[in-house]
């Protein structure tokens, strides 16, 4: 045995010498630390052959690294050379080893390349937009029929792109996970009756393959899906696999999908116990949080546990967390369990309950305080909920500077509106986004600018691009009121043409000539000479000269261009680098799409600047966040990047209905679109058209809506365990908040107000 300090359950589980074993753990069980020292015993034990490796399959690459970490410096420990034996993996990563080493199995040339989620969302997008092109009236009896003309044309142009690409996405991550090729959906679709929804989501996967393929590319779903196809299809090398890793150990495996979990299956073949053989399965069904329109599905953890599993194990005790914020956990698995009012979201959550430490434990929990855990009763608006928080933290944070804190949001467009709040205040914070302000700030100054050299004769983009110039005047008490006239004059603009380049401006070097042009400024312009002398036509004057500089440089390649636009609109050397990532990111971008120009170019700017996607910059927490890093600094996230991490307080923010619904009919839900008829969730529908496909029952036929209703429930059923999550992100103070929302009509959910109703029977008033 290892020289470890383990509790009681951890100690149960380093007596495992093969076989099936599930393992049930609770947050702040310390799994990644039992995980790692069951691995470490392995190695140490002698057990091995020369030729074989634990294998340890994660989630994310930062656990990847967490793991090596951990695992060789308990190798170390024991006299043996550090980083040998054993071989950590996402799961991604694993299939790319397998269809790397044997390609032509999966049909692919030797040299085939990955695209990663940017170029893959670039070409489904563009399958989808060219879908919807070609049948543009293919959705229409799905939209509301009481949608008059002006709002009809509006959903088609600004609404319908962005569903069509939502519905692709699910639709081909489903079939792929089904190892469905567009030709076998094609055949399928050919013998059943009409399956609209289907038809149009084959058509662009078909569309997206065909794209792939003239690549020679595949993206990340492709290579579960060939994995597996690989070792089904070569027995000796998966009898070589099986016997390289006799012992496969797999974190967050709540996560999985099927095929996933299929390709493990094959690999750890038939272990029996204390056979030296074996297959280990750590994860929490409590805290499977991906699942919505993904191919994740939690059961397949429960079921493994409960009807396959050798060795049935929890590792139930958490020093995470101070002992009532561990009731109030407990409290809300019981109230799922025995009173939601949704009976088939009853089994959302699942024992074991979490079990506060032993007073001789290495990792004690935090003293118990009551008074730490904080539902707040209060009706907000949205924008009084965000103040409310940051009044909160500007009165709690000057005494607390030793601890960590964090206020985490459903998601990431509030978290932006919470950092506003803290800038006003000059609270110090760190962002935890898809991507950071300052990132996003700079790609939205690039991009207003670029955005009118696509489409130079527009008033309203060149007052933009003025702004972008000007942005530090924004707040700038002294320079606010020059700024906002200027952009007014720009903006109201008869002719852009005619202020860039009036008559005789080309002779702009000698004095006359430029005081012509002057005199033509204020005429244009309509400025009197009071303006004048405020500096106002000076400050027009100087930014044409700089916009005439800008369009000279319009020509150049499109990484050139960005290049040339940062060294015009920054100096600080963060946004510099910045500007060099983005000017890569977008010469990437035209490679790949050779037909592309500034318009469809300058429109990934947009997606950065509006937190759309994740675009990492150069946070030291790229490869994984550490709280600890940040004392004294208000951390802003989401509820889903909050996993697997803690603070001393925690804020959670939004606790209404309509972020936490319970499948009552006063609730709405995220999915279902105010423009399509019924409340239909056509993602949910597209994917019952799938599902219908491969159906073989004589009742298992679609049925409109009831993949609608299905989805409602699997997503509250999401989001109780993201509540759950949530609640135990926190070690010594909780506090709760909700809001109305925008029109004024939401309620606190129902999960928060049975807390609220416990905790006050736990405090009666004197």
């Amino acid at each position: 045995m290892l020289n470890l300090t383990l509790r009681p359950s951890q100690i149960e589980i380093m007596r495992y010498r093969g076989g099936k074993m599930g393992i049930s753990a609770v947050p702040g069980s310390g799994k990644t630390f039992t995980l790692s020292a069951l691995a470490a015993q392995i190695i140490t034990s002698g057990v091995l052959a020369p030729d074989q490796e634990v294998l340890i399959v994660t989630l994310v690459n930062s656990a990847v690294d967490n793991f090596s970490s951990r695992i060789g410096k308990l190798v170390e420990q024991r006299g043996l050379i550090p980083h040998l034996g054993y071989r950590v993996r996402t799961l991604h990563g694993l299939a790319h080893d397998i269809v790397r080493e044997k390609p032509s199995l999966a049909g692919l040339e030797a040299r085939f390349q990955i695209i990663d989620e940017r170029e893959a969302e670039f070409i489904r997008k563009e399958a989808a937009h060219t879908w919807l092109a070609s049948h543009p009236n293919a959705l229409d009896e799905y939209l509301n029929p009481m949608l008059d003309e002006q709002k009809l044309s509006w959903v088609r142009r600004d609404e319908l792109p962005a569903l069509a690409h939502n519905l692709a996405l699910a639709f081909i991550r489903s079939a792929k996970d089904r190892r469905l090729t567009p030709e076998a959906l094609r055949q399928k679709l050919a013998s059943a009756p009409a399956l609209p929804l289907a038809e149009m989501g084959c058509a662009i996967y078909a569309d997206y393959q065909r794209a792939l393929a003239y690549r020679g590319a595949v993206d990340f779903d492709d290579l579960i899906r060939l994995a597996a196809q690989i070792l089904a299809a070569d027995a000796d090398y998966l009898a070589r696999l099986q016997h390289h890793f006799p012992y496969i150990l797999e974190d967050e495996a709540q996560d999985s999908s099927r095929i996933q979990e299929e390709i493990l299956r094959q690999l750890a073949g038939s272990p029996a116990p204390g056979s030296g053989r074996g297959w280990v399965r750590v994860g929490d069904p409590n805290q499977a949080i991906f699942e919505t329109f993904t191919t994740a599905d939690p059961q397949l953890l429960k079921d493994f546990i409960a009807s396959e599993a050798d060795y049935r194990m929890e590792l139930p005790v958490s020093g995470r967390s101070q002992p009532c914020i561990i009731d109030l956990a407990n409290q809300l698995i019981d109230w799922v369990n025995q009173s939601h009012p949704a009976e088939t979201c009853r089994d959302a959550l699942t024992i074991p309950y979490i079990q506060a430490t032993q007073p001789e434990d290495p990792q004690p929990n935090p003293p118990a305080n009551q008074a730490g855990i904080r539902l707040i009763g209060q009706k907000y608006a949205p924008e009084a909920e965000v103040q409310a928080v940051a009044r909160s933290l500007e009165a709690w944070l000057p005494t607390h500077a030793d601890w960590t804190v964090a206020v985490l949001v459903p998601r990431n467009t509030r978290g932006t509106e919470v950092i506003e709040a803290l800038k006003q205040r000059k609270i110090p914070h760190v962002e935890f986004l898809s991507s950071t302000s300052s990132t996003r700030a700079t790609a939205a100054a690039l991009g207003d600018v670029a955005s009118y050299l696509a489409d130079p004769g527009s008033a309203g983009k060149l007052a933009r691009a003025y702004q972008a110039w000007r942005r530090a005047w924004r707040e700038e008490p002294g320079q606010h009121g020059l700024y906002a006239r200027a952009t007014d004059h720009l903006r109201k603009l008869p002719q852009v043409e005619a202020y860039l380049y009036p008559a005789g401006s080309f002779s702009a070097e000698f004095p006359a000539a430029e005081a012509e042009s002057a005199v033509a400024l204020l005429e244009l312009f309509r400025l009197s000479a009071a303006e004048a002398d405020q500096g106002l036509a000076v400050e027009l004057l100087g930014f044409r000269t700089l916009v005439r500089r800008w369009l000279a440089a319009a020509l150049l390649p499109i990484d050139q261009l960005i290049l040339t636009l940062a060294q015009e609109l920054f100096t600080e050397p963060a946004d510099l680098a910045l500007g060099h990532k983005l000017a890569l990111v977008l010469r990437q971008a035209a490679e790949d799409h050779p037909a592309w120009r500034l318009p469809e170019l300058t429109a990934e700017l947009g997606v950065i600047a509006r937190n759309e996607r994740k675009f990492i910059g150069f946070s030291k927490d790229d490869g994984g966040f550490d709280p600890q890093r940040y004392r004294g600094q208000v951390v802003v996230t989401t509820m889903h990047k909050a996993k697997g991490l803690e603070w001393d307080r925690v804020y959670l923010m939004s606790v209404n209905n309509y972020d936490f619904p319970s499948l009552q009919q006063y609730d709405t839900y995220i999915s279902e679109k105010w423009f399509i008829r019924d409340q239909l969730n056509l993602e949910a529908e597209a994917l019952g058209q799938l599902k219908a496909l491969e159906a073989t029952g004589e009742y298992d036929w679609y049925e409109a809506g009831a993949e609608t209703l299905k989805a409602r429930s699997d997503y509250v059923r999401e989001r109780l365990r993201l509540l759950y999550v949530a609640l135990t992100r926190a070690r010594r103070e909780l506090v709760l908040t909700w809001n109305t929302g925008r029109k004024g009509e939401l309620q606190r959910c129902l999960p928060v107000e049975a807390l609220a109703g416990w905790l006050e029977g736990q405090n009666p008033p004197d």
